[in-house]
């Protein structure tokens, strides 16, 4: 019988408050035995799963591709209990329940004949109740918008041959607005993608403001405007792309993100979209995902000479920690991929955790963080796994760093990236998390300090002389005069969209973490003392490694000021 049925108005021995609060308990009992039940479920699926040897995963917080699902019906998938909730080219993610069930192996071993390859991954039925949850966002989608899913892989081609700049993308967009063509919406779309493979772009931004809407490109880590639209078109503009995405249309206050993916020709295009709430509307970013970024080689990062060999030494080491710093979007996660393909053999194991996962790489083990599975959470399961090498895509907290140190002094190799502005400002921050100072020396191998800078156009690159001030900068910064007074400057021409730039290439610089510099960081962390115990190591800093690339005719001097601080390099250097 329900609490509220015996309740009388004017009962003498019953309060509303006392009735109220009854209520009120018991909806609290009901939330807290419901979470523990979801726990403790998935606390047993994540210890059986290496019984069964497949990785374990929770979906929740994991973006479900809709395209991916529907390879297989909701009835099929609910009669198997699985969920294909993730593909990349012909390798599809799938979610099982249990390994052995017949209509389990039946429908991976269709799956097989298909032409795919199945990478299973053990979950609970919560996390399979919320993967099936999107068909009916694909049903609900198909009613109401049919063919919405669709872009047209040879629109995008055509248009990417035809856009030279991003001008040229600019006029496209304003000539789709001027017609009354029933498909503006999907050529807009056709359009943005086209004209961000021509130049290059790595994020496409839809911006809505008061009358407009307005897009633009990031090239080469600069943001381009590349045109505003009349604001009437942002809201089916957005429908189509959170539809896309995998997202919710009926949700607009609060961050969304997902993934889709098209084929462009030959190659496969990811693009993961992050959207968030704004005064007039949602703000829309897509990231294209290059898979390219993924074929990176230790070779390809443009490191010096001197660090190159450092790297290709510490790379043959067994354990410790390599860590890259530097702020979003500087290439660090780029420079673990290429020294994990550096190391990466059919006898050693890697497992990495990252936010999210953006590149595939064959034959590693990739997971990624969602609620649940947590950075920390997930770097402990891992360790379960029997790696060899570990992966963690950021240390974020004193839980992470301590289970990082740990897994380096237990005979793990571990890559993983900081946020601090210098190699040498990686130790304070250590410390600041919680490491111990002591275990800094036998935990810790390297530490990379990294920046990118665009490469300037080698078709229309001019040459001039190098001002009286500029060389006595440069003199100044590599502690030594330069014989060199030629340097290079952007002007821009068809081949860069004119930009006068075309490409990136990342300015390194690293300390190693020996028994100086270990004494440095015990004795007194800050960053100017760590880098003068780290002179004799002769590894070029950042800036000298920028001026190197200047002098070669890599990049220029103003987009080397514009990435890093010429002019304060805070080095004492010792007579």
């Amino acid at each position: 019988m329900s609490i509220l049925a015996d309740f009388k108005p004017h009962s003498p021995t019953r309060s509303c408050y006392d009735i109220c609060m009854i209520q009120f308990d018991d909806r609290l009992l009901d939330t807290r035995v419901d979470s523990l039940r979801r726990k403790e479920e998935e606390d047993v699926i994540a210890t059986l799963a290496p019984r069964y040897g497949i990785p374990y995963i929770n979906l929740h917080g994991i973006t479900i591709d809709v395209e991916a699902l529907n390879l297989l019906s909701e009835q099929k998938a609910r009669e198997a209990e699985i969920a294909i909730f993730a593909r990349h080219q012909k390798t599809l993610s799938v979610a099982v329940r249990n390994p052995q069930s017949p209509k389990t192996i039946a429908e991976i071993e269709a799956l097989k004949q298909s032409g795919y390859t199945v990478e299973s991954r053990l979950v609970s039925l919560i996390s399979l109740e919320h993967a099936w949850e999107r068909y009916k966002d694909t049903v609900v989608a198909t009613a109401e918008k049919k063919g919405v899913l669709d872009i047209d892989p040879d629109a995008v081609r055509t248009y990417s041959k035809e856009i030279r700049s991003h001008l040229d993308a600019s006029t496209r967009l304003l000539q789709i607005q001027a017609t009354h063509n029933a498909e503006k919406i999907s050529r807009t779309i056709e359009v943005l993608f086209g004209g961000a493979l021509a130049l290059g772009a790595s994020d496409i931004h839809i911006e809505p403001e008061r009358t407009n809407v307005r897009f633009r490109y990031r090239i080469d880590g600069v943001l381009w405007d590349v045109t505003s639209v009349a604001s009437v078109l942002y809201q089916p503009l957005a429908s189509r792309l959170k539809l896309l995405s995998g997202l919710k249309l009926n949700v607009r206050d609060e961050p969304q993100e997902g993934r889709f993916t098209f084929d462009i020709g030959e190659r496969q295009l990811e693009v993961r979209t992050s959207v968030i709430p704004g005064a007039y509307g949602e703000s829309i970013v897509m990231r294209l995902l290059d898979p390219s970024a993924a074929g990176f080689t230790i070779e390809t990062l443009g490191l010096n000479q001197q660090l190159y060999d450092v790297m290709q030494e510490e790379l043959t080491r067994p354990n410790g920690a390599i860590v890259t710093t530097g702020p979003t979007g500087s290439g660090k996660t780029t420079a673990l991929y290429a020294f994990m393909r550096k190391i990466h053999t059919s006898e050693i194991k890697i497992v990495t955790i990252e936010d999210p996962v953006e590149y595939k790489l064959p034959g590693i083990v990739q997971t990624q963080i969602s609620d649940e599975y947590t950075f920390a959470s997930g770097l402990r399961s891992i360790l379960r796994q029997d790696p060899d090498v570990i992966m963690v895509g950021e240390i974020r907290d004193r839980e992470v760093a301590e289970t990082a140190v740990h897994a380096a002094l237990t005979g793990h190799l571990v890559f993983s990236t900081l946020h601090t502005n210098s190699a040498a400002g990686a130790f304070p921050r250590l410390i600041d998390l919680g490491v111990d100072p002591r275990m800094i020396g036998s935990a810790f191998n390297v530490i990379l300090g990294q920046r990118l800078v665009r490469i300037l156009c080698p078709v229309c690159r001019e040459a001039r002389d190098m001002t009286t001030e500029e060389q006595k900068l440069v003199a100044q910064i590599m502690n030594d005069p330069i014989r060199q007074h030629t340097v290079y400057d952007a002007k821009g021409c068809e081949e860069c969209g004119g930009s006068g730039f075309k490409g990136r290439v990342g300015i390194f610089e690293a300390i190693r973490v020996d028994k100086t510099v270990e004494e440095a960081i015990i004795s007194d962390p800050r960053e100017n003392n760590v880098r003068n115990a780290a002179a004799p190591q002769n590894i070029p800093t950042m800036q000298q490694d920028g001026v190197l690339k200047v002098l070669n005719g890599t990049t220029s001097l103003d987009e080397l000021e514009r990435v890093i601080d010429l002019h304060n390099t805070r080095v004492e250097i010792s007579e």
